[in-house]
């Protein structure tokens, strides 16, 4: 009988089960170093994360730190101006009806408008207080007096109007109050 050549790869390659026995010490480092590097990405991860959750409440904050000091200034600017609307609103009630007067009177009320535009413009309104029920946030009572054509707790008279910003009052009204 004749003998087969014996391949030489056969006797320098040990069998599959021993390859997979001499490996695995490796392949049991390898895994760990996976996890470790795995749970390394997935800290780092999270820190990322977290830093830009951070930065985007930062962002939101000072946005909104800036919008209300924005606010505080122009709700201050704004007051001083109100006197001058409250003198135009006096004006405006007793202006002449008759004579060269009313050319001029024409012209204060163009002026009177023009500052009535600007301050809508702005965002201010009047706060409606006349036959209102008195609100302590909107209104600021001057006297309570007796009154047979209001109920208890409205409003029967305006003395000087009362203005917002937006939701903000910038002066409150002041108002006499029914008993």
């Amino acid at each position: 009988m004749p003998m087969e050549p014996q391949d030489d790869n056969q006797e320098n390659n040990p069998q599959p089960a021993e390859a997979v026995a001499e490996a695995a010490p490796e392949i049991a480092r390898l895994q760990k170093d996976l996890e470790a590097v795995q749970a390394k990405a997935a800290e780092y991860l999270d820190g990322w994360q977290r830093s830009r959750a951070e930065f985007a409440n930062y962002k939101r904050r000072v946005e909104k730190e800036q919008a209300e000091t924005y606010q505080n200034a122009a709700a201050r600017i704004i007051a001083r101006y109100l006197d001058v609307l409250d003198d135009f609103d006096r004006a405006m009630a007793d202006r002449p009806t008759e004579g060269e007067a009313v050319k001029w009177a024409e012209g204060i009320a163009l002026i009177y408008r023009k500052l009535q535009n600007i301050l809508e413009t702005e965002g201010v309104t009047r706060i409606e207080a006349e036959g209102q029920e008195f609100d302590p946030t909107l209104h600021e009572a001057v006297t309570h007096e007796e009154s047979d054509s209001h109920p208890a707790g409205h409003i029967i008279a305006v003395l000087r109007q009362g203005y917002r910003l937006g939701d903000r009052v910038i002066r409150p009204a002041l108002v006499r109050v029914a008993r």
